[in-house]
């Protein structure tokens, strides 16, 4: 969901001062039909759930397809659906050059991880990183960066749900957080990710249905052609034909590479979006999985370029659609509620008050289900990484281990809950730079030396990964978007808004040298059991099926 200063833009559709809306009736009650169905979805699922393997990866018995919209309904986000056409409707081009960027990762899943981490790992990527390593120092930090990244997204997650419900529904914010964090325990506590993924499914149906039909109508505004659509776009717009200028958003190539390399190499460190592969049956079907996600995830983000173009064609300058606003002393004429509202205003003018609350439910229902797949991929570092494998040694009972990730569920959405009430007057979007930049810069260099290199060694795993780790929180800390934005310092102390190149680098770069240097009989014993393991990664010899209901 969230999303680095793309995710970032996306993520300040949600983030700071919200005016709040009169209540949406039509919105509300269409939420709650969607939380009426999961609640069922729920149910059912929570009658299927009989193993770890039933509660933290469906049972494998998801089918490419299945899995495919699930991961398009984790990665889909309501900050990327309302942020990116909002960038859309105030840069113009630019917000396609974004968009895009949020598809260059899967290539990267589709080709080296998803197959490898299917045939290698159980339940989490902790599986896979401490495949052939010594299991008690390598789950530990796996765990840690897991809770780290899953702990920062929740927060982002939180207060984002609390400024949408005040921009959409008109109700109010702690009671949003509370509705959200309470779905969030039940939808995990009782289904696990059986419901989890059916819940993300859903919701991924719905956001492209509602997407595709706001495309089709602002395209047939414009007769079905493209040149139309931008031409009356460029001609209401006061920038005119700049917004069809690329380049607009990256002021260096440095935070430019530093963005890219965040973007590409993050996804494949999400431990939420690394847990859906374990829910099908074998690799082939984790192959698919990545093809359809990535189909279905390039496909939105098309159509929110449509949305945006639509929203300056049909939104921009009309009559009960804007507001004028005093900033920094001077009035500005803006939508109500400023750029964010844009897609939902748009879907007010091409379906009316009855589409208008179906957008604006599924905006908030998509966040739902981006908690549920976070609070379990926490869930599960703590029950099965730590407690099933580090304190119990491998000799935990699954229903110790399953007691042990619910308690863990019920506790993560108290925190979330109380974290997200904490920071609502706090601006999200270095939170969830800060989450892919954790992923990219501490969890993608452990996994992916893990699966590709032979010399990697325990010190060097845990030692490279912590320090990617620290390096990412404290670049971001005393970066422009913390030291000057949120702590009101002057200049900060790194210009940089996007760490990953950096602390990337530096995670290679350390896993490397304390693998090299690493003389001990652990060591040579890491270093032997990579034949092994590329056996199962590349044929599945070993791998576990689906469960039989």
């Amino acid at each position: 969901m969230l999303l680095v200063p793309a995710l970032a833009q996306a993520a300040d559709a949600i983030s700071g001062e919200v005016k709040r809306q009169p209540l949406n009736w039509s919105a509300i009650v269409m939420f709650f039909i969607f939380v009426l169905a999961t609640l069922g979805i729920t149910y059912w699922a929570a009658r299927r759930t009989r193993s770890a393997k039933d509660f933290y990866a469906a049972g494998g018995g998801i089918t490419g397809l299945q899995n495919g919209l699930a991961i398009a309904g984790d990665y889909m986000s309501a900050a990327s659906f309302l942020g990116i056409s909002a960038m859309v409707f105030e840069k113009g081009y630019d917000g396609l050059i974004y968009s895009m960027g949020f598809l260059v990762g899967w290539p990267i899943i589709l080709f080296l991880i998803a197959e490898r981490l299917r045939n290698l790992g159980k339940y989490t990527f902790a599986d896979v990183a401490s495949y052939r390593l010594s299991q008690t120092p390598v789950r530990s930090f796996a765990a840690l960066g897991t809770l780290v990244v899953v702990a920062v997204y929740l927060i982002a997650q939180m207060v984002g749900a609390g400024k949408l419900i005040q921009l959409l529904f008109g109700m109010n914010y702690t009671s949003a957080v509370l509705l959200v964090g309470i779905l969030m325990v039940m939808y995990v506590t009782f289904g696990g990710m059986l419901a989890t993924t059916w819940v993300q499914i859903v919701k991924a149906v719905l956001l492209l249905a509602g997407a595709t039909f706001m495309a089709f109508m602002v395209l047939q505004h414009a007769g079905f052609s493209f040149e139309n659509l931008f031409k009356q776009a460029t001609e209401v717009h006061s920038k005119h034909l700049a917004i069809m200028s690329p380049g607009g958003l990256v002021s260096n190539p440095i935070d430019a590479i530093s963005l890219g390399m965040a973007l590409m190499l993050g996804t494949a460190g999400l431990p939420h979006i690394l847990m859906r592969f374990f829910t099908v049956a074998d690799a082939r079907e984790a192959r698919k999985s990545v093809f359809y996600a990535t189909g279905f995830i390039g496909y939105f983000y098309i159509l929110t370029f449509i949305i945006g173009f639509g929203a300056i064609m049909l939104v921009l300058n009309q009559p009960g659609m804007m507001e004028t606003v005093v900033k920094e002393g001077k009035p500005v004429t803006q939508l109500i509620g400023g750029n964010n509202m844009a897609a939902i205003h748009l879907a007010e003018a091409v379906g009316g008050n009855l589409f208008l609350g179906f957008i604006s439910a599924v905006a908030f229902a998509t966040i739902l289900a981006v908690v549920a797949g976070l609070a379990l991929s926490g869930a599960s570092a703590v029950s099965h990484d730590l407690y099933a494998s580090v304190f119990k040694k491998g000799q935990a009972k699954e229903a110790d281990e399953i007691r042990v990730s619910k308690i863990t569920t019920v506790v993560l959405g108290l925190v979330a809950i109380v974290l997200g009430i904490a920071f609502e007057k706090q601006n999200i979007a270095f939170m969830v730079g800060l989450a892919f930049s954790i992923a990219a810069s501490a969890n993608f260099p452990v996994l992916f030396l893990s699966m590709f290199w032979r010399g990697l060694t325990t010190r060097g795993a845990v030692i490279g990964g912590l320090v990617g780790l620290i390096c990412a929180v404290s670049l971001i800390v005393v970066g422009p978007t913390v030291w000057v934005d949120v702590l009101k310092h002057k200049e900060a102390l790194f210009p940089y808004k996007n760490p990953a190149l950096f602390s990337m680098t530096l995670a290679f770069l350390t896993t490397w040298l304390f693998s090299v240097t690493d003389g001990s009989a652990r060591a040579e014993q890491d270093k032997q059991g990579f034949a092994a393991q590329f056996v199962r990664a590349m044929t599945g010899i070993g791998a576990s099926g689906a469960s039989k209901h």
